[in-house]
């Protein structure tokens, strides 16, 4: 069978190849594996005369290329290559590799453009100067006007490596970033980065902008090792704002997992003051956790589990257990209320009522529900409270009407196939971000839902590649500075709005 499959393929080859030959001789294309584009045309002198005709013809031959079942027209190499495994030696070619090799020629590409000076407005004719002369001919709201500036201002953000201050400086940071959350005020920056060994390590970064507009970043002194996998985390305020950080462990052998409620002054051995409450609650894997701001439920958080939510006093250790049905991947608390949206694996999107008493499995405690089309990745509030944006697993970013259960808009462009990636809000900028599987980053409008910008990765892509972002118009706190920071494999960086920024130079640099 094998040598009669070889025969047939072989024939097959050389009938097209012969047919191929037959019907593009008489266009004076070559009858080799490729096209000679020296030839292209009926005759030399007509190429002479018209070489931009040639050009494109010789283009269209190449895209004509016919396609043969098992083989790939190359049309820089302009032949054929076999896909058979173990055929070119040592190099077999496959379809994934194939399109491995497109996608980083496309990453190249849209890199060198995104450091071009002149970029493409993120609409027609949208520039700082005419939003400016509008709005003084009072053509523009001035909310209208802050939200096309910052489209303006991230339309135009570079790329700036950042070096992280230690007080270890003979301890660079050699692990990957796998997850970075920033607090509320953007002041600190919670970091997991992966260890060689297994395991991970974590610890808070905190940002300062300095006088000459730049950014500065020092990793607090103590980092705190796991062998266990991280699966989520929030900021959670038990004394004050984000005084704490809430971690989900996952359980190793006899040890079962857990989330642990942790200090933030713990990360530093300059802080004078003692650490607050630390504790840990046995809690099975959890996906996902999230804490309650509401007074009425005051130091309180959720965890999401395999089918069932688990809603915690974090004083007092009582517990509430709503049962799902389904995996909970991700979780919000409302502010103005005592309710909690969850996004399930099964693309069900639904809210508890921290208030209401019934938790029997006719689910008759859900007070909202609706579906996305694949399972929950990121569910994000705006402060309306009554619109919620939710993304799932196929790439589809949606902004629901609470009240009435309906899907509103769709923002484009967003790539996912199974990894679990975030929605990054800033409402008061009127921005939604996004990190795709395919490790670009884009920025949409949250009003339309216009594409504005799509930022490619400083790194090739993939699975471990993938970038974190946290967006803010003041980044370092109340006097901080507006942009994007980047975290890929080991390296951080910050896209500044700021076309003049300069790298931070250290202590002497501050001015």
């Amino acid at each position: 069978m094998k040598r009669n499959w070889r025969g047939r393929g072989k024939r097959f080859f050389h009938h097209h190849r012969a047919d191929w030959r037959r019907r593009d001789h008489s266009a004076g294309r070559s009858p080799e594996y490729g096209w000679d584009h020296a030839t292209a045309g009926p005759s030399s002198r007509a190429a002479e005369s018209n070489s931009d005709q040639d050009t494109a013809s010789s283009s269209r031959a190449t895209t004509a290329a016919p396609e043969l079942p098992g083989f790939y027209f190359d049309p820089e190499k302009n032949r054929y290559f076999r896909l058979l495994p173990g055929h070119n030696n040592c190099n077999p070619l496959t379809r994934e590799m194939l399109e491995t090799k497109e996608q980083e020629k496309k990453r190249a590409k849209l890199l060198v453009e995104d450091e071009h000076p002149n970029k493409k407005a993120p609409r027609t004719g949208l520039n700082t100067a005419l939003l400016l002369q509008r709005r003084h001919l009072g053509m523009l709201p001035s909310s209208s006007y802050c939200r096309l500036v910052h489209e303006v201002k991230v339309s135009e953000m570079k790329r700036h490596k950042l070096e992280v201050q230690s007080s270890d400086s003979n301890s660079p940071n050699t692990d990957n970033f796998r997850l970075i959350v920033a607090d509320s005020a953007c002041e600190q920056v919670f970091t997991v980065n992966d260890v060689s060994h297994g395991g991970c390590k974590y610890g808070i970064m905190n940002f300062r902008g300095c006088r000459k507009g730049s950014l500065s970043v020092e990793m607090c002194d103590n980092l705190y090792f796991t062998n266990r996998k991280m699966t989520s985390v929030c900021w959670a305020s038990v004394t004050h704002s984000d005084s704490h950080v809430l971690l989900c462990l996952v359980g190793i052998s006899q040890t079962p997992g857990c989330v642990s409620l942790l200090p933030a002054s713990l990360f530093s051995n300059s802080n004078p003051d003692q650490p607050g409450m630390l504790c840990s609650f046995k809690i099975s894997t959890a996906w996902s956790c999230a804490w309650c701001l509401n007074p009425q439920a005051d130091k309180t958080f959720s965890t999401g589990l395999s089918r069932h939510v688990i809603v915690t006093d974090a004083v007092t250790g009582r517990r509430q257990t709503y049962s799902t049905g389904s995996d909970v991947l991700t979780q919000q608390f409302a502010l103005r209320a005592p309710v909690l949206f969850n996004g399930c694996r099964s693309g069900e999107i639904f809210s508890i009522d921290l208030r209401q008493r019934g938790r029997g499995r006719d689910h008759s405690w859900k007070t909202c529900r609706f579906y996305q089309d694949s399972a929950v990745t990121s569910v994000r509030l705006l402060q309306d409270e009554n619109y919620l944006l939710a993304a799932d697993m196929l790439g589809k970013i949606k902004l629901w009407d609470v009240r009435v259960k309906r899907s509103v808009k769709q923002y484009e462009g967003h790539h996912n196939e199974y990894a679990y990636l975030p929605l990054h809000l800033s409402e008061q900028e009127g921005l939604l971000l996004a990190v795709g599987q395919d490790c670009y980053t884009r920025l949409w409008s949250l009003r339309d839902g216009h594409l504005i910008r799509t930022i490619p990765s400083p790194h090739p892509a993939g699975k471990d590649s993938i970038p974190n972002v946290v967006f803010s118009s003041q980044l370092g706190g109340r006097r901080g500075l507006p942009g994007l920071l980047m975290a890929v494999q080991r390296d951080l960086y910050y896209y500044p709005y700021n076309n003049d920024y300069q790298d931070w130079t250290g202590p002497k640099g501050q001015g």
